[in-house]
């Protein structure tokens, strides 16, 4: 089944974001169903996408399993236990129990080319949010290095912004900037060269990070999916153009092609469209995971 939109009696609703909807189980646990519903330039679509929670629920499990060094907010408990049973079709395949965390209010950015916002920057003043590079680069090269260009986190509604490092200090202090910054080039370098194994580059990524009760820095959200990533087929990857990903940007493309003002509503999707998506999303997963959806 496709899911536009939860509707658990069982739990109580937190927050219903653009994609995930979560739900409060106790004190310490919440409950996260991730839709199929899409978003492109902050809107909604109205039409779901088939596989797509599904897809990103399974796959940023395989990346916290890859991790599972690193402290993640999963508790592996069954989501099926905390719902009736005429909800489970609801849950079932993308849902997780998760801890309840203090969330550091930073978007964790880690580009290894150059391309979208930081491609941007580079063409007005050299810099990504501030670092200096090169001159010369041209869109979508990798990078020098493997860059932490953190952004805020906007309200609902809004777009995060890129900012400083010295502006992110500021925002959280210098040693959780430099473990979040620490934590999020290692787990980016490594995946990346998993996936360059796998014929996919990583363009760049993001992370979001809590504390839990040890104050300790523990990963959450979702990790290293098409919806925080851009994964670009290393076959069709050249310097000087902006390559195909596997993402919405299908949808993005058709968007733009449409007499649009980017507000709400937005257009109706075609079914071609959302077809080609869906099959973007679970092409990257099988690519990377190795898995099907069975």
């Amino acid at each position: 089944m496709t899911l536009l939109k939860s509707s658990l009696e069982s739990l109580p609703l937190i927050h219903q974001g653009k994609v995930r909807d979560i739900y409060d189980i106790d004190q310490r646990k919440m409950l996260i169903v991730t839709t199929d519903r899409l978003s492109a330039f902050d809107v909604i679509m109205g039409e779901p996408i088939p596989y797509k929670g599904e897809v990103l629920t399974r796959m940023a499990n395989f990346w916290f399993d890859y991790f599972k060094d690193i402290p993640n907010h999963l508790t592996h408990e069954n989501p099926e236990d905390y719902v009736l049973p005429d909800e489970i079709r609801q849950v079932k395949g993308r849902a997780i129990v998760v801890k309840k965390l203090i969330p550091i209010p930073i978007e964790a950015i880690v580009r290894g080319y150059i391309i979208g916002s930081g491609w941007k920057e580079y063409q007005l003043s050299q810099t990504i949010c501030g670092i200096g590079l090169p001159e010369g680069l041209k869109q979508a090269d990798r990078l020098p290095q493997v860059l932490f260009t953190p952004s805020n986190k906007a309200e609902q509604g809004q777009h995060d912004e890129n900012i400083t490092l010295d502006q992110c200090r500021k925002l959280i202090g210098d040693d959780l900037t430099q473990k979040v910054s620490d934590i999020s080039i290692e787990i980016y370098s490594k995946a990346a060269a998993l996936a360059k194994a796998k014929g996919i580059i990583i363009a760049d990524t993001k992370f979001e990070f809590g504390l839990d009760s040890d104050n300790q820095v523990t990963l959450m959200d979702e990790v290293l999916t098409p919806d925080s990533s851009r994964f670009w087929p290393e076959e069709s990857y050249q310097v000087g153009v902006s390559p195909p990903s596997f993402d919405k940007q299908y949808v993005r493309d058709w968007l733009e092609s449409q007499t649009w003002n980017k507000k709400a509503p937005a257009p109706k999707l075609p079914k071609n469209v959302i077809d080609e998506t869906s099959q973007k999303y679970i092409e990257v997963f099988f690519k990377i995971t190795g898995k099907g959806l069975s």
